[in-house]
């Protein structure tokens, strides 16, 4: 691979990570009303999930940090699954298809 190559594969793997940080920002920020009834430690506890940011990138090839684990252990089941659920009709709120990661 020549140095020209490298330098796309490296800046198309930092745009990767900055657009995952921002989904994990924006799926926080949309869900927030939603989530805080929930309950009021739902929001918070959502937001240590940014330590997990770097393992969520398309093509990480490195295990979550143990701050992440311990991050997800302390999230509520329901909040979770329902900030993911809230999550995934970000696209169609945007006019864009619904998402689809079956096999993927």
């Amino acid at each position: 691979m020549g140095a020209s190559t490298k330098s796309v594969v490296s800046r198309n793997t930092g745009i990767k990570m900055v657009l995952a940080v921002a989904m994990i920002a924006l799926f926080l920020q949309i869900s927030d009303h939603q989530v805080q009834a929930q309950g009021p430690n739902c929001s918070g506890t959502l937001s240590s999930l940014n330590t997990c940011a770097p393992f969520v990138v398309p093509g990480a090839n490195n295990s979550p940090s143990p701050e992440c684990c311990s991050a997800l252990q302390s999230v509520d089941h329901d909040c979770y699954c329902n900030t993911l659920r809230i999550a995934a009709q970000i696209p169609t709120h945007c006019n864009l298809p619904p998402l689809s990661c079956a096999g993927k």
